[in-house]
This record gives C-alpha cells, sequence and structure tokens, in this order.
C-alpha cells in the first residue's frame, strides 16, 4: 500500500521530470555542432567497436617493403605507412579503439564512484563528512598525471617473470588487456574526486529540501532518500560535470601513450603513433598529422556534446 506522500507526490514529480526532459531535448537538438558532435561519437564508437570490418589490414600486419608511404601513393594503403609498412588508416580505426574505451571507462568509473561517495558524505554530514573529504583532499593534492605514473612504473617495472602475489596477477590482467588495465586503474583511482565534491555540494543543499524531510519523516531509509529522492534532483548537474571531463581520460592515455606507459606494442594508440612518428615527421609528416586530427577532433566534439548537454539541461550555466 502506498503512503499519503507517494501518492500525491511522485505524479506530480514524475511528470514534471517528463517535461523538463522534453525542454532539455529540444534546447539540445537546436545546437548544431552539439547534434554533429553526437553522431560523429556513435560513428566514433560503431568504427571501434567493429575496428576487424572497417579496417583494411590487421594493426599489426607488417610489410617493410611498403616502409613510410604517403598518403595516396599506394591503393592498398589509402592513408600510407608507418616506418614498418603497417596500414595507417587501419592503426588509426584500431587506435580509436584505446581512446573510446578510456572515455567510457573513465566516465562510468568516475560516475558511480563520485556519486555514491558525494552521496555518503554530504547526506550523512558531521565527522564522516569531514573525514570523507579530507581524504579527497590529499588525493586532489597529488597531480593526476603524476600518480597514474607511479602506478605504471611500479607495477611494470621488472621482470614479468619474477613478479609474484598481486603484482602478477595484477600484470597479468593488464597483458592480456594490452596494457590498458593500468590506464583504466590510473584514471579511476583519481577521475572521481571533482565528481565527489559536486555531488556532495547538491546533497548539502538538497537534504535541506521539504520534500526530504517529509521522507525522513515517513521513515523511509537512508538508501531510498537518497537514491530515490535526492539523486534523481542532482543528476543532471552531475552528467554535465562528467560528459566535460571525458576529454581529459582521452588526453591522459594520449600521454601516458607518448612518453611509453600506454598500451603495449604493437597495439595503436593515437599518442603512441604520434611519439612513433617524431622520428620520421620532417619526411613523413602523415605520421603526426593523422593521429593528431583524428584525437583533436574526437576531443572537440566531446567537448562541444559536453557543452550542448550542459546548455540544454541548465541552460542558466552558459556563458
Amino acid at each position: 500500500m502506498k503512503t499519503k506522500l507517494e501518492e500525491t507526490d511522485l505524479p506530480v514529480v514524475e511528470e514534471k521530470s517528463e517535461n523538463l526532459t522534453k525542454l532539455a531535448y529540444y534546447r539540445f537538438i537546436k545546437n548544431k555542432m552539439a547534434v554533429v558532435s553526437v553522431i560523429f561519437i556513435i560513428a566514433l564508437i560503431i568504427v571501434a567497436a567493429f575496428a576487424p570490418f572497417f579496417a583494411p589490414q590487421h594493426y599489426a600486419e607488417e610489410d617493410f617493403l611498403q616502409g613510410y608511404l604517403a598518403p595516396g601513393a599506394n591503393k592498398e594503403f589509402i592513408l600510407g605507412t608507418d616506418f614498418l609498412g603497417r596500414d595507417y588508416l587501419s592503426r588509426i580505426i584500431y587506435g580509436a579503439r584505446v581512446s573510446v574505451a578510456v572515455a567510457i571507462i573513465g566516465a562510468f568509473t568516475s560516475f558511480v564512484i563520485g556519486v555514491i561517495y558525494g552521496l555518503i558524505s554530504g547526506y550523512i554530514g558531521g565527522k564522516v563528512d569531514e573525514w570523507m573529504m579530507r581524504i579527497v583532499d590529499i588525493l586532489y593534492a597529488v597531480p593526476t598525471l603524476l600518480f597514474i605514473i607511479l602506478i605504471m612504473v611500479y607495477f611494470r617495472s621488472g621482470k614479468p617473470e619474477d613478479f609474484t602475489g598481486l603484482k602478477a596477477f595484477f600484470y597479468a590482467i593488464d597483458d592480456s588487456m594490452g596494457g590498458m588495465f593500468f590506464i583504466f586503474i590510473g584514471i579511476g583511482l583519481t577521475s572521481w574526486l571533482r565528481m565527489a565534491r559536486i555531488v556532495r555540494a547538491e546533497t548539502l543543499s538538497m537534504k535541506q529540501r521539504e520534500f526530504v524531510e517529509a521522507a525522513v519523516s515517513q521513515g523511509f531509509t537512508k538508501a531510498r532518500i537518497l537514491f530515490r529522492r535526492i539523486l534523481p534532483n542532482i543528476i543532471g548537474p552531475c552528467i554535465i560535470a562528467e560528459s566535460m571531463e571525458i576529454p581529459a581520460y582521452i588526453l591522459y592515455e594520449a600521454f601516458l601513450s607518448f612518453i611509453g606507459l600506454g598500451v603495449n606494442p604493437p597495439m595503436p594508440s593515437w599518442g603512441g603513433m604520434i611519439s612513433e612518428g617524431i622520428q620520421g615527421m620532417r619526411s613523413y609528416p602523415h605520421l603526426i598529422l593523422l593521429p593528431s586530427i583524428a584525437m583533436t577532433i574526437t576531443v572537440l566534439a566531446f567537448n562541444f556534446f559536453g557543452d550542448g548537454l550542459r546548455d540544454a539541461i541548465d541552460p542558466k550555466l552558459k556563458d
């Protein structure tokens, strides 16, 4: 049997939420750059998911006789080849897998951990909130890239055959994933901090509202209040904040691959391809330009998507 609060309050809330969703949708589709960005992101995800279908060759297939071909010089290699004669178009397509995986997993990890942590900290308050936020402050003091690099160096230093315990276990997982596991771990351990602060601030404000106090007086559990009352009302700002962090995750991975701490060769990454292309950049500029263009367009697409989402969900935030 429904309580009086549920019978009278929820239908109104659901109807209001539906109207706000429609308004946000109409505002979003009016933003041409955001719509184009969504189409590009969807296409990128499809290409990355079905890379073997779209790529002319396997990313590791070598032909030393065809090394350093310029784009258009050979019909078989549309975008040319690298120094080992590997098809550059295929490597760019497979490299999209890394960027898409980092974007999705980084955003998901940050969102889940940050939202749960921030909800608990903001709602419970007091000493618990104080200690939880001090942990966030300490982690915030550590530079993200430095923290990720230290993780990489620790788990990858030494001879794999000498590894034991958790180090051997995690290294085996990382090796089976082509070096992507530690990238996920590094980004996941640091990316949720900003989200936790945002959710905490929203929760502190929201728990003073009348509908939350009414739910408390009705005897609802804390979990129900957090996930059925507070979270639906703060989900918009959280999605906006997370969507605008995705480009940073892609750039983190590109930088790590550029300095040799990203994915394991021969798995391609746009950052790694740029690093490899430096040795021949004067004579063969396509080695740097093509992956750079791919990464730039992808980062811009996620930026435009985040901006469009922000303007659609809360136009008051528009600059």
